[in-house]
C-alpha cells in the first residue's frame, strides 16, 4: 500500500509521546516507518517551588500536537485520519498525579524534576531495601503524608502522566509495566508491583487511617502487547476536535520514555541498553541476574516486557548548552547574520572535537535542576575555570558536552567497575546525537564502550510507543517483543558504531576527576 492508501484504511499506527520540552506524534505504516508527524512546543513552570505542567496545558498540547499530524497528512496525502490500527500514548516517566472520585486532580502534576522528597525516599529506601528514587510516584506520595497534606485522604487515583491521558480517552486506568516500576519496583516474575512492599507501605502509614490502601489507587500493570482498552467517543474527541477520528481504535498499554527509548533502539533483550539524551539524561541496561545490593545512584525497572533494567537517570543533560547556543545566537542576530540553528549546532558541536580531550581544564555543571547522583538539591548552572585553564571556543564547548554526559558517567561506573555488568550493544538517542558523531564520541569515551548510533535514532520515543501500539495490533505469530523487534522492525539494523579512542578516555577520566573535586564549588552555589 502507498501511504495514503495505508491511512485511508485505517491501518497506519499512531504513537504521542509526552517529552518535557516537546509533545510529538508520529505515524507509521504497516512497515513501521514514519509516513506523518506532528508537534507542540512546551515547557514546565516553577510554581510554588515545584516544576509542572498544567492539565490544560497538557490537553491543549495532546490537541495541538494531533492537528498538527493532521495538518501534515493533509499536506502530503490530501487525506483524513478517520481510523487507526492502534494508538499508543507515552509520556515522561515518575511524578505525581493524585485525583479524587471526580477524576479531578488534587494537586498540581509534580514532574520528575523535582527533588523535594529526599526524606521519603530515604526512609523508603531502608524500609524496603531497595533504592527508592526522589522522582518515583511512591516516594511523592509518601511525602506529601510526612508533610501532612490535607489531599492525602482524598486520593482515589494515582497515576502518571501517560497514565492519566490513556485513562481519559480510554476509560481504562491501566499502566505499562515499565512506566509502572517507576511507581513502585515492580516484581519481574508477576510483572506487577511488588507484594512484600506493598505490603511494607501499607502497613507504615495505617496509623494515618486512610480509607485507601496502596494497590485501591493505583493502576493496573500490563505488559507489552496487551490490550488496554479503546478509543471512548469522548476521548476521540479530546484528540481531534476536528471530529474525523473515530471511536474504537484498540491502545497499547501506556508507557514512559524510558520504555520506549529502549524500544526505539531495540534494546530490550538481556546485554543490551540505550541512552537516552535529551532534556534529561538516562542509561538502561537490561540485565541478565539482579545486582548484588542496592545503589542509591541505581534504579531498578523493567522493559516494556518485564525485564529488569539498571537505569542511571540524570535529570540535566542539553538544556545548558540549549541556553548558551541560543546567546551565540544573540551575538549572530546583533551582527545581522542569517541565523539557522542546526547549522550553528553543527559547528560549535563540531568545533568542540578539537577541543583538548581533557577540555582545557573548563569545568561546566549543568545543573537547571537538582542532581540527586552527585547530592545537589537545587539547580545551579555553573561554568568554572581557573587563570591557567585553556579558555577557547574548542574547549568551552568540550566542557558543555563533557557536563551533558558527566553524571552518566558516574552512575553507570558503578555497573561496569563494581558489578561487572557486560553489555554486548549501547545505543545512543536523542538531542544530542542530532549533530552526527560528536555527542556518540563524547559519549562513548565517557563510559570507556562502543556507542551505536541509528538512522532512526532521530523519531525518539513517539515512534517507540507507535512500534508498542503495533505490537499490540499487528503480532499475528505472538513473538515476544525483543523477537518481534529483531525480525519485523530492526532486521539486523544495529546502526553506526564509533569506539572510544584511548585519548578520549583519558582526557574524559582527567575532566571527570577535576568534575567531581569540584563539586564543592557547585555545592556552595546552591547555599547562596
Amino acid at each position: 500500500m502507498t501511504a495514503r492508501q495505508t491511512i485511508e484504511a485505517g491501518k497506519a499506527v499512531l504513537g504521542i509521546e509526552f517529552g518535557s520540552t516537546r509533545i510529538k506524534a508520529v505515524l507509521i505504516d504497516e512497515e513501521k516507518k514514519p509516513i506523518a508527524q506532528g508537534s507542540h512546543e512546551w515547557e514546565n513552570q516553577l510554581v510554588d517551588g515545584l516544576w509542572t505542567y498544567s492539565t490544560e496545558a497538557v490537553w491543549y498540547g495532546l490537541q495541538d500536537c494531533y492537528a498538527d499530524l493532521r495538518k501534515d497528512v493533509l499536506k502530503q496525502y490530501d487525506c483524513e485520519i478517520e481510523s487507526l490500527a492502534a494508538i499508543g500514548f507515552s509520556a515522561m516517566m515518575h511524578g505525581y498525579m493524585a485525583f479524587n472520585e471526580q477524576q479531578q486532580i488534587l494537586v498540581p502534576f509534580r514532574t520528575w524534576r523535582n527533588t523535594n522528597t529526599g526524606k521519603a525516599a530515604a526512609e523508603l529506601s531502608k524500609l524496603f531495601n531497595y533504592n527508592i528514587p526522589l522522582r518515583w510516584s511512591i516516594s511523592h506520595l509518601y511525602q506529601c503524608i510526612l508533610d501532612n497534606e490535607e489531599h492525602v485522604a482524598d486520593i482515589k487515583y494515582l497515576t502518571t502522566l501517560a497514565g492519566y491521558v490513556h485513562w481519559q480517552v480510554s476509560g481504562q486506568f491501566v499502566l505499562g509495566v515499565g512506566d509502572a516500576s517507576g511507581m513502585i519496583p515492580v516484581d519481574p516474575t508477576t510483572k506487577t508491583y511488588d507484594a512484600d512492599m506493598v505490603r511494607k507501605f501499607d502497613e507504615l502509614i495505617a496509623p494515618k487511617g486512610f480509607s485507601w490502601k496502596l494497590l485501591d489507587i493505583l493502576p493496573k500493570s500490563l505488559s507489552a502487547g496487551e490490550n488496554a482498552g479503546f478509543l471512548t467517543p469522548e476521548g476521540a474527541k479530546r484528540l481531534d476536535v476536528s471530529g474525523h477520528l473515530k471511536a474504537g481504535i484498540p491502545l497499547c498499554p501506556p508507557e514512559g520514555d524510558a520504555g520506549t527509548g529502549m524500544v526505539a533502539t531495540n534494546a530490550v533483550r538481556p546485554r543490551t541498553g540505550n541512552v537516552s539524551a535529551g532534556t534529561s539524561s538516562f542509561s538502561m541496561i537490561v540485565l541478565e541476574k539482579e545486582l548484588s545490593k542496592p545503589y542509591e545512584m541505581i534504579d531498578m525497572v523493567t522493559t516494556p516486557d518485564g525485564s529488569l533494567v539498571a537505569m542511571v537517570h540524570c535529570n540535566n543533560c542539553t538544556s545548558d548548552i540549549n541556553a548558551w547556543v541560543s546567546l551565540f545566537k544573540e551575538y549572530q542576530e546583533l551582527l545581522g547574520v542569517p541565523v539557522d540553528m542546526n547549522q550553528v549546532f553543527g559547528l560549535l558541536y563540531n568545533q568542540a572535537l578539537k577541543g583538548d580531550a581533557d577540555c582545557g581544564g573548563l569545568i561546566s555543571y549543568n545543573y537547571i535542576s537538582g542532581e540527586p547522583i552527585t547530592g545537589i538539591n537545587q539547580g545551579r548552572p555553573l561554568f568554572v575555570r581557573s587563570a591557567t585553564s585553556r579558555f577557547n571556543l574548542a574547549n568551552f564547548m568540550r566542557a558543555h558536552i563533557h557536563a551533558a554526559v558527566g553524571v552518566l558517567k558516574i552512575g553507570n561506573d558503578v555497573l561496569f567497575n563494581e558489578e561487572n555488568v557486560s553489555v554486548d550493544r549501547l545505543t545512543g538517542h536523542g538531542g544530542l546525537f542530532k549533530t552526527p558523531g560528536v555527542g556518540q564520541r563524547i559519549l562513548a569515551a565517557a563510559l570507556g564502550t562502543p556507542i551505536s548510533v541509528m538512522e532512526t535514532a532521530g523519531e525518539g520515543g513517539a515512534w517507540g510507543i507507535a512500534l508498542l501500539a503495533d505490537y499490540t495490533a499487528n503480532n499475528p505469530e505472538n513473538k515476544n517483543l525483543a523477537d518481534w523487534l529483531d525480525q519485523c522492525v530492526f532486521a539486523g539494523n544495529t546502526g553506526t558504531e564509533i569506539k572510544p579512542t584511548q585519548e578520549d578516555v583519558d582526557g574524559f577520566k582527567r575532566y571527570i576527576e577535576a568534575y567531581q573535586k569540584n563539586l564543592a564549588v557547585e555545592r556552595a552555589a546552591v547555599e547562596l
